[in-house]
């Protein structure tokens, strides 16, 4: 499990940071990536990474300003073309539908691959299946703006094949009696019971995405334990005035967040284009004072999430 950055800038676009798209990659978990925002040229991003469009399986909207939907309508035909025929599913606010589908009707763009909308009306779950279940709560901006909770499902630990083998247990159908915690006897007449070789639980990932946003109750909710969360930093705190006049955060705002949720990481992003590089890097660092373990982000970051297992 990996996030990469596509665009880490707000508002307009920068030579240095492009709009909003963040890519959290699910290769190993099910071959498949899931989309966050999609800023204007989104699909130019890609071309600079190992991304494939046809991977893309589910795209979030956080909220419809144009920072995090204008590259929407190019990146799905561009899908089409680029060899993608499995259906996609669009999560976000009520509105979604009708930008995409219209978008596409007047430009006469045709999909050979079906776009399912779930339009967010209600806080809860919007996704959940056997790995994953994805929650959303509503932020506070100047429109309907969500974040997204994605909590991996807990999953049973390995079978320890090796200590099997070493204590004469024939490689085969009794391996996958074991795995399921069951108990065999083997033809010396020894018992063996499956529970005692199964290793450690492995303990789900918890990643937390929030859209544009003025300090909020219910981003320390979403980001509750986080191993990630995703936070916008479009001001510094000297910038405090400004950043509430737009409905925004800064970033000891964020790192307040990320603290008070108990947040492993707080990654900052959405930053304003008016920043240069040394003030993102004070930005970063005023943070650190306030959450240790806060990064600011950079077009094309990637950050992997490792597995944890239960001690």
């Amino acid at each position: 499990m990996e996030l990469l950055f596509l665009g880490t800038g707000s508002g307009v676009p920068a030579k240095h940071r492009n709009l909003s798209s963040i890519v959290l990659k699910l290769l190993d978990e099910r071959n498949s990536m899931w989309l966050f925002d999609c800023g204007e040229s989104t699909q130019h991003q890609i071309l600079n990474t190992t991304v494939k469009p046809r991977k893309i399986e589910k795209i979030f909207i956080t909220h419809m300003h144009g920072d995090h939907i204008f590259g929407l309508p190019g990146l799905l035909s561009s899908r089409a073309f680029q060899g993608g025929d499995t259906p996609l599913t669009i999560y976000g606010p009520k509105g979604i539908k009708q930008y995409v589908t219209m978008s596409l009707k007047l430009s006469q763009s045709h999909l050979r691959y079906g776009i399912r909308f779930v339009e967010i009306e209600k806080e809860g779950t919007i996704f959940e299946d056997e790995q994953f279940l994805v929650s959303t709560k509503r932020l506070q901006h100047g429109v309907p703006s969500y974040g997204f909770r994605i909590t991996e499902k807990d999953t049973k630990g390995e079978l320890m094949a090796d200590e099997l083998q070493s204590i004469g247990v024939p490689f085969g159908p009794l391996y996958g009696k074991l795995k399921k915690g069951e108990t065999i006897t083997l033809e010396d007449g020894r018992e063996i019971d499956g529970k005692d070789f199964i290793g450690p639980m492995q303990k789900g990932r918890i990643v937390t995405i929030l859209g544009d946003t003025k300090y909020n109750e219910n981003g320390i909710t979403l980001a509750k334990d986080a191993d990630v969360l995703v936070h916008e930093s479009t001001f510094m705190h000297t910038d405090k005035e400004l950043a509430h006049r737009y409905n925004h955060s800064t970033n000891i705002e964020a790192a307040t967040i990320a603290k008070e949720a108990g947040a492993k990481k707080l990654l900052l992003t959405h930053v304003s284009a008016r920043y240069l590089y040394a003030d993102s890097k004070h930005m970063e660092k005023s943070a650190r004072q306030v959450f240790e373990h806060t990064y600011i982000m950079s077009d094309f970051t990637e950050v992997s999430i490792p597995l944890k297992k239960e001690e």
